[in-house]
């Protein structure tokens, strides 16, 4: 699970409770079932509208994804790699065969499979590049849904305003009832503003980091059953794929060796 994420949403709806009690105010007052049905309703409508059904029923793993998805450390990827071209160094490429059960993850398998099995580099290089191409369209897609309704549930919280100032126009007759009735109206803007800011925008900028970092792991994977398949020294994997890591994580993944020798 990434506890930033539940942090950070705990800490805003905290903050924004807190601030209102500490205000005076009742946090029981901005429940508006209505109000609720205006925006919730309102949003699902359009989202439905303007993408595919499918992409709307799978919203929920997407917010899963960005909540529980493992982080991958591209160290370990990287000294996982240099065992494996260690291992074809020694006893020749074939003898990752019966190394592939024991490989965590499954885009690396497929690489080293393709390389035992003696296919053109080319080809290896085509078909890799190509599952990485459908995973960043597929986190594009994702990204993108959440980012319509982040802009859609703000207007439709304007359109339930509206629709409350108009009702309230109607009852002038009782000026006791244009206080409440203004707030519950204005329920609807604040129901917008904060499934866009709390919610969608902060889950879709998550999804870009996350997708960066499994695109990074993937790219790492592509170099090095290229340079594995190209028969490369186990030394010059490993410089070649240290190339991907940001110098802190190089500077960590030469002292955790250093520490394991």
């Amino acid at each position: 699970m990434d506890i930033g994420t539940v942090i950070g949403l705990v800490v805003g709806i905290v903050a924004i409770l807190g601030s209102m009690i500490m205000g005076g105010g009742n946090p029981a007052s901005l429940i508006n079932i209505p109000s609720l049905i205006v925006v919730v309703g309102g949003t699902v409508g359009a989202i439905v509208i303007g993408f595919p059904l499918a992409c709307v029923t799978g919203i929920h793993k997407i917010i899963l994804k960005a909540v529980f998805a493992e982080p991958v450390d591209p160290k370990q990827i990287v000294r996982d790699i240099v065992g494996y071209a260690e291992t074809a160094r020694r006893e020749g490429i074939l003898a990752l065969e019966n190394a592939v059960e024991d490989m965590r993850d499954p885009f690396i398998v497929r690489g080293i499979k393709m390389a035992v099995d003696g296919t053109d580099p080319e080809l290896i290089k085509d078909i890799m590049e190509t599952e990485l191409e459908a995973l960043m369209d597929r986190h594009a897609t994702g990204k993108k849904v959440l980012d319509t309704i982040a802009r859609y549930a703000p207007a439709f919280g304007m359109i339930g305003t509206l629709m409350g100032l108009i009702a309230m126009l109607q009852n002038m007759d009782d000026p006791s009832a244009i206080g409440p009735g203004m707030a519950v109206a204005l329920i609807t803007t604040l129901y917008g503003a904060l499934i866009a800011n709390v919610a969608c925008y902060p889950i879709a900028d998550k999804l870009v980091a996350r997708d960066a970092e499994e695109v990074m792991v993937k790219t790492i994977i592509i170099a090095g059953v290229m340079s594995i398949q190209s028969g490369d020294n186990p030394r010059v994997v490993e410089s070649k794929l240290l190339t991907f890591l940001p110098p802190a994580e190089r500077i960590a993944y030469e002292a955790e060796n250093e520490k394991a020798a």
